[in-house]
């Protein structure tokens, strides 16, 4: 308000100055967004990874003891129909000297399945053992041969410098013979 506007008593009058920087700053955020939104999008996952987001997988040709890789968002994932010998090792290890600690029961949905993504946690290799001729360390699991980690049947590191155990997806059992991973 200018002092005469003061003095009458009258409403302040709008300008065309006023106009004009009201016009130029909606033009101006408005070209702004315009401008910034393409690098915002392109931030958003492109359509050949949200394809990969899920996988899913016929597990009934596993039999007992078998283990089968699969493959989801460009990672190997160890998918193990576990013995019930490796289920009771497994268990009986919860309470051993773990490098990092987490029961078998924390790993697994039902315990004849063990689903974990086949990356050692020390540099990224793919650990051995999915073939029955594979060398599967002392505790009966997983090795990288790499840098010597070990794996027990609960992927659950045992000896190496991997730093935490095989991580688990989040999996979803869709039936006795089916999953979907991811």
């Amino acid at each position: 308000m200018s002092a005469t506007d003061l003095v009458t008593g009258q409403e302040p009058r709008a300008t065309r100055r006023d106009f004009l920087y009201l016009t130029t700053g909606a033009t101006t955020a408005l070209g702004t967004a315009a401008a910034v939104w393409p690098f915002i999008d392109n931030l958003n996952p492109a359509q050949d990874v949200l394809a990969l987001a899920t996988t899913e997988a016929d597990l009934a040709p596993l039999e007992l003891g078998q283990r089968a890789t699969f493959v989801w968002r460009g990672q190997p994932v160890f998918v193990a129909h576990r013995t019930p010998e490796e289920i009771a090792a497994a268990q009986a290890d919860d309470q051993a000297d773990l490098i990092d600690s987490e029961p078998d029961r924390a790993r697994v949905q039902r315990p004849e399945w063990l689903v974990v993504v086949g990356v050692c946690t020390h540099l990224g290799c793919i650990p051995i053992g999915q073939k029955p001729t594979d060398s599967r360390g002392r505790w009966n699991g997983w090795h990288c041969a790499c840098h010597g980690s070990q794996y027990d049947t609960s992927g659950r590191v045992r000896r190496g410098p991997a730093p935490r155990n095989l991580a688990v997806p989040h999996y979803e059992l869709l039936s006795d013979g089916r999953i979907r991973i991811g």
